[in-house]
């Protein structure tokens, strides 16, 4: 069962956060589109062993407050830091657990912020080795609020969210599993405007973030322990290959310990969630 909704505001925004458990802090963030109850699984396993579990939606996710400037490695490692500051736990290093696009937030974080930093996870992981930009950005962005505004003024999201939702999820786990997320909570945040329009404005700044993350990698070092956890279905392909060669690439440059969970899709955290769970309890070494 979900804890009660609890509202903590970061700068000027308030986001939706739930904490479990007690014990050693993890904070669990999702990645594009998604909300904090994907991690109930990988949740529950933690706070059963004694970890005091953190999960909070972005802006224009999950039930927190729409988003209002576009998203970057350093501001939403801010946001994680204005976060714990606000639950009390400003002095208290946490292990940092980041799927996709969140993976970006995450080791940003952990290099901004060491000495808060007790081990970095990062769950298949976007990866980009040299992002382009075709677009300036702040045409993106434009682009993103408009096609935000028309969807929502059409109605779009009550019409068609949940079901939309529903279709990313199964495609995007192994075998095609159906979603297992209550609905009523599917239908609150996915059936929103807000939900759809946060997604937009964050990939539409993916390259820029994916660019900002290398650069951090070169001005500020990873000091601490690091896993990277790769889904994988199973099925034989060229692409399979690649994928997973591209995330053992990513656990070389940050001298982490590298993982396949198997089966699984890109939401590993619901195709295997005790795998997930092992790997934060052990990421301190």
């Amino acid at each position: 069962m979900n804890p009660p909704p609890r509202f903590v505001r970061v700068d000027g925004i308030p986001l939706h956060v739930a904490v479990e458990g007690a014990g050693p802090p993890v904070v669990l963030s999702a990645g594009l589109a998604m909300a904090w109850f994907d991690w109930d699984p990988v949740a529950a396993l933690l706070a059963a062993r004694d970890r005091t579990v953190i999960r909070f939606d972005r802006p224009g996710h999950g039930l927190s407050a729409p988003a209002t400037e576009p998203p970057g490695a350093a501001g939403e490692a801010r946001r994680i830091a204005g976060l714990l500051d606000g639950l009390g736990l400003g002095g208290t290093p946490v292990t940092v657990v980041g799927h996709s696009i969140a993976g970006f937030h995450a080791e940003a974080f952990a290099r901004l912020y060491p000495e808060r930093t007790a081990a970095l996870v990062l769950v298949d992981s976007s990866v980009e080795e040299a992002p382009r930009t075709v677009l300036p950005a702040a045409l993106r962005t434009g682009a993103a609020r408009a096609l935000g505004r028309a969807v929502t003024a059409a109605g779009l999201p009550a019409a068609l969210g949940p079901a939309l939702r529903g279709g990313a999820v199964r495609a995007s786990r192994a075998g095609r599993a159906a979603d297992p997320a209550a609905r009523d909570l599917v239908r609150r945040c996915y059936r929103t405007g807000r939900v759809w329009r946060g997604a937009l404005l964050e990939n539409s700044r993916y390259p820029d973030t994916a660019a900002e993350l290398l650069a951090l990698r070169a001005e500020h070092p990873l000091t601490a322990p690091a896993t990277v956890l790769a889904g994988h279905d199973g099925q034989p392909g060229d692409a399979a290959r690649r994928w997973l060669g591209r995330q053992a690439a990513l656990a070389e440059v940050l001298g982490a310990r590298f993982e396949v969970a198997e089966p699984a899709g890109h939401l590993v955290m619901l195709d295997r969630p005790h795998q997930v769970a092992r790997a934060v309890l052990h990421a301190r070494g």
